[in-house]
């Protein structure tokens, strides 16, 4: 058996790829970042230096990457050296046009692209319960699925490559809203003296519940931390991308605009590195209240 590649060892591309590595496979990866390959190859992986030394082990690429322009740098440097590659499996959030546009570049090479981006967190990549939606040809999918199943359940949503990317901005933009509906809900009841721990049991106990106040804003809001793991930059890169298909498909989204403006917002006032859960700050800032957990202590 060939090796596997993995390209992109960021927040969530190094929990994902040591998911494969502990399911059995022999894994070669590649990161600008040395620090990072050091913790791969330190966890059972080999590095390969340059894409064209993976695509000449590697019947299957991994991508886990920050933004569609990256992407298909990538997947040009493969296609230019496809070695034994067959197929690349992209677990990216790029948005269809861009997906479809690496499909394309790699089809000329003759290598078939999944399209298959992750949701769940860095928490869900380290557990092994991301959901993973997924889309490409069938006959390529099946080599792929008993090792996207190491990173969570698999969902198969389409044949066509960029499917998968619609149906992850669709998850995206309401798990950002959310968020946002939440955390003004939340700073609301902080200024009109509510407990913010019995806000949270209240929400989750009724209609109110949301992914945000199940598990974001208990977390790592309530205690201060902001620490979920995903910027608010690459937030807004999604947001986006969901808003720019949306405007493409003649979709209003009203409500999508306005989550962008607090991301928008957040990303002015902290920067594009600070955590998604930070949005509720700027709110707390124009109301003059702060919503503090039990475990935030005084």
């Amino acid at each position: 058996m060939s090796e596997v590649g993995f390209v992109g060892l960021g927040n969530m591309g190094r929990p994902m790829a040591e998911r494969i590595i502990g399911a059995g496979y022999k894994l070669a990866v590649n990161d600008r970042a040395e620090a990072a390959v050091a913790a791969l190859v330190a966890a059972g992986a080999e590095e390969a230096g340059t894409i064209g030394e993976l695509t000449a082990r590697a019947e299957t690429i991994f991508l886990s990457l920050p933004t569609p322009e990256v992407v298909i740098a990538v997947g040009r440097s493969i296609a230019a050296n496809p070695g034994i590659v067959k197929r690349v499996v992209d677990l990216s959030t790029t948005g269809p046009k861009a997906e479809m546009d690496l499909a394309e570049i790699l089809s000329a090479a003759g290598i078939a692209l999944i399209d298959s981006p992750v949701s769940g967190g860095v928490a869900g990549a380290k557990k092994g319960t991301l959901a993973l939606m997924a889309a490409g040809p069938s006959a390529h999918f099946s080599v792929v699925e008993p090792m996207l199943l190491a990173l969570g359940k698999v969902i198969r949503v389409a044949e066509q490559p960029g499917k998968a990317q619609v149906m992850k901005l669709i998850n995206n933009i309401c798990s950002a809203a959310a968020l946002a509906i939440t955390s003004e809900a939340m700073v609301m009841g902080a200024k009109a003296g509510l407990d913010a721990d019995v806000m949270i049991e209240v929400l989750n106990a009724g209609s109110g519940r949301t992914s945000a106040s199940a598990d974001k804003i208990p977390r790592f809001v309530l205690p201060r931390g902001f620490d979920f793991g995903f910027a608010i930059g690459l937030s807004l890169k999604d947001i986006r991308l969901c808003l720019e298909e949306a405007e493409r498909l003649g979709v209003p989204m009203m409500v999508g605009n306005a989550v962008r403006m607090l991301f928008s917002i957040t990303k002015a006032d902290l920067g594009a590195d600070a955590d998604m859960t930070a949005i509720i700050r700027p709110l707390e800032k124009w109301a003059g209240a702060e919503v503090r957990g039990k475990a935030a202590g005084a």
